[in-house]
């Protein structure tokens, strides 16, 4: 498995594996496998900004996962560094074989390899499978998540 930044030509495939969710599916506004302007603008975006990061897995020329980091600095902490994970997809045909393990291995290294002291998530509260995954990584569900669409 090799890891990368994600190119223009990965938004598709990105938005194809965003959309091959059961919660990705049910919720209102669900991402679409279409590449419309609002996905290139938002790709452009992540993509010029040295705080964000899409990156995308393969495994030869195929893209099997994604997930995007964002380093924030922070008062808090003592002025420590936050890396987020958002957005974490692995291919449903490659799930259950220790690709997402590779993947949050891969984003707790480059978290410390960019000098962040904690990294942070959040995830759909019916994604049980998936908090006991992250638990498996070390992760612990110390504060509540609050969202508000604007």
């Amino acid at each position: 498995m090799t890891f990368r930044a994600a190119e223009r030509s990965d938004v598709p495939v990105i938005l194809a594996l965003l959309a091959d969710d059961d919660v990705s599916r049910a919720r209102d506004g669900a991402v679409s496998e279409s590449v419309d302007a609002a996905h290139w603008a938002a790709f452009e975006a992540i993509d010029a900004d040295p705080s964000n990061e899409l990156i995308v897995a393969c495994a030869g020329d195929d893209v099997v996962g994604t997930f995007q980091l964002t380093f924030t600095p922070s008062l808090s902490r003592g002025g420590a560094a936050r890396m987020t994970i958002e957005a974490v997809r692995v291919r449903s045909d490659r799930r259950g074989a220790g690709l997402g393990r590779q993947m949050m291995t891969w984003a707790l290294d480059r978290g410390r390899a960019r000098g962040a002291a904690i990294a942070q998530l959040t995830s759909d509260k019916s994604r049980a499978e998936a908090h006991r995954f992250y638990e498996s990584l070390g992760f612990a569900a110390t504060h509540v998540g609050m969202k508000r669409t604007l």
